[in-house]
């Protein structure tokens, strides 16, 4: 079998099953890794925690993954079934050297992937880890110990989770709300449940929360329109305040309105910025560099410092960590939280901070986003290119009098249009993003923009 370099992305580990990612490949990601993480310690005797997602291949690699790791004499601490934000709090809290988790996030079921973090969660991707663990899987000469290490199932850490989440909120001031949540038969339906179990004042409709990786209702990506359909026609049928949506992990977070409209991410960011610049006066907040600006004026207007990063929740956290932001928000609806132990994405912390912004309020979403919709976006767009190059030297040339940021892929600025095209980091794909002050330029614009890159 050919080594499959490909399966090492920017920021995980992810590719097809069995063809791409196997039993095999995992074992050696789990020698490799934990090789390096004794190496960087400077000793043996490491525990390193693991755990998985419901997809139908993920029972397997798990089991591979802790076969990699004690054959590297390693300690495995097993979590088990749990999302991402349970995994990262679980490193993080309770002093684990590294974790490695079983998800391909909100791909399609035919994919699989290992998401992997060092203490405190900290980020493991490309520029950090990921070309060496390539390398030591490639060369499949692993260092010899002495001693196997040994499996501790770990139990308690979603509840444990949930319960020290609530406390970056005040939950008894949060009023009655009806909300419709939508987990799409994936991880997000755990700390839900969980969640809403310290909020008996809210009631949950439920929707796809039994755990299912055939994904019978749909792909487990709101940020695709047409995933979030039957969750918007719910809301508004049900009467309800507000709608969730998780991905198949369970680490992004999006929110319908009770008119059944989505909630734009960037809106959603600069909501969140705010509220915890009141808690941080003057604080660094991140954000990515798709477009998006309502989030850079609200954080000014909030007396916040705005840091534009890289896409991906990797570069974003450890930007975060750099800078000392407080939070950090991603286009795709990855939320982040500084908090004592670490730096990881926080759902609960989203949902509860937003359930008390309206409770204090006494305001609608749909009435308190409207007025922040000022900012007319095309959503991202992919495009299969044969040459990548050829089509960056074109829009180079075509907007070439603009200010142009280089920072991920290339960002031209306009005053009244700007728009982001870069190469994907998980995919063979160019992403386009384009903003306008106006739907009538934005409309014009995408069209001119997509004419040059088809």
């Amino acid at each position: 079998m050919d080594f499959p370099k490909n399966i090492f992305k920017a920021y995980d580990v992810r590719g097809l099953y069995p063809e791409e990612l196997n039993e095999e490949i995992a074992y050696k990601i789990a020698r490799a890794y934990g090789q390096m993480r004794q190496k960087e310690l400077g000793r043996t005797d490491l525990a390193i925690a693991t755990g998985r997602d419901m997809r139908l291949s993920s029972p397997s690699l798990h089991e591979a993954l802790k076969r990699g790791l004690t054959e590297q004499g390693i300690r495995v601490v097993d979590l088990g079934l749990c999302s991402t934000p349970t995994f990262y709090y679980a490193v993080a809290h309770y002093g684990y050297n590294g974790g490695l988790l079983i998800s391909a996030s909100h791909n399609p079921k035919e994919y699989n992937g290992v998401k992997i973090v060092r203490e405190r969660g900290l980020p493991f991707g490309q520029g950090t880890g990921m070309e060496e663990l390539m390398a030591l899987v490639e060369q499949n000469n692993f260092s010899v110990v002495d001693k196997s290490g040994e499996i501790i199932e770990k139990s308690g850490a979603l509840a444990e989770q949930v319960k020290f989440e609530t406390q970056f909120s005040k939950i008894n001031k949060i009023k009655k709300f009806k909300i419709v949540a939508d987990a799409a038969n994936a991880m997000g339906a755990l700390y839900l449940e969980e969640l809403f179990k310290h909020l008996p004042q809210v009631e949950l409709v439920k929707m796809n929360f039994e755990l299912d990786g055939s994904f019978p209702a749909h792909q487990p990506d709101p940020l695709q329109d047409k995933n979030v359909v039957d969750l918007k026609k719910r809301v508004v049928a049900e009467k309800a305040d507000l709608g969730i949506a998780t991905d198949g992990d369970g680490d992004r977070i999006f929110f319908v309105d009770n008119l059944g409209a989505t909630v734009e991410p960037a809106v959603l960011r600069g909501i969140m910025a705010q509220i915890v610049l009141r808690e941080f006066p003057g604080a660094v907040i991140c954000y990515d560099i798709r477009p998006g600006k309502i989030t850079e004026d609200m954080i000014l207007e909030a007396g916040g410092v705005p840091s534009l990063t890289r896409v991906g929740h990797s570069l974003i956290k450890k930007q975060m960590i750099d800078t000392g932001a407080v939070f950090g928000g991603e286009s795709s609806g990855h939320f982040f939280f500084k908090f004592p132990q670490g730096v990881y994405e926080a759902p609960v912390v989203v949902i509860l901070k937003l359930l008390q912004e309206l409770s204090d309020k006494n305001i609608t979403l749909a009435d308190y986003a409207r007025p922040l919709n000022k900012y007319f976006h095309s959503g991202e767009i992919n495009f299969k290119v044969t040459d990548k190059a050829e089509v960056l030297a074109a829009l180079k040339e075509a907007y070439g009098d603009a200010e142009i940021n280089v920072l991920d892929g290339f960002t031209f600025i306009y005053p009244d249009f700007w728009f982001n095209v870069r190469s994907s980091n998980t995919e063979n794909l160019i992403r386009l993003n384009l903003e306008a002050k106006t739907k009538e330029i934005m409309e014009e614009k995408l069209d001119e923009v997509k004419k040059l890159i088809e």
